[in-house]
């Protein structure tokens, strides 16, 4: 047991490094970047995140947030729109040149990782999937 969470500490460093590398190439701190990882992983599901959802994802103030959208908002990384059933609300959505962009930062990095995902049948990966999602909410916290 200690092996492996020694190995997950060295992925997430691991990641840590990719993700810092990826914060100087696209010329962003590291929220930003945040927001925009935060984004991929909810569109990939079919959510939509509201300000109030970045806010809460980064921990930060809504002034704050309300910073950090205008930002991207002004790179070119974000859009606001409309809520899709709420029209009152706001939704912020990535931008063709975001995707583009992180895809261009991120794609050899999931490359790589595919190639490793490849070296595992079903059962096993279903079973690495279980491990690491059983992780991620014994370490995630909604306080």
């Amino acid at each position: 047991m200690t092996d492996t969470l020694r190995a997950v500490q060295t992925l997430s460093d691991a990641l840590d490094r990719m993700h810092s590398g990826m914060k100087g190439d696209m010329d962003m701190n590291a929220s930003d970047l945040a927001t925009l990882r935060m984004l991929t992983i909810r569109e990939y599901r079919g959510q939509s995140v509201s300000p109030h959802d970045v806010a809460t994802h980064l921990r930060i103030s809504t002034a704050s947030t309300t910073k950090l959208i205008d930002r991207l908002v002004a790179s070119g990384h974000l859009e606001r729109r409309p809520h899709p059933s709420d029209g009152r609300a706001r939704v912020v959505v990535l931008t063709e040149k975001s995707r583009r962009e992180f895809f261009q930062h991120f794609g050899a990095h999931l490359g790589a990782m595919g190639a490793v995902a490849a070296r595992y049948d079903d059962a096993q990966l279903s079973t690495i999937n279980d491990f690491l999602g059983s992780l991620t909410e014994a370490i995630t916290t909604d306080d």
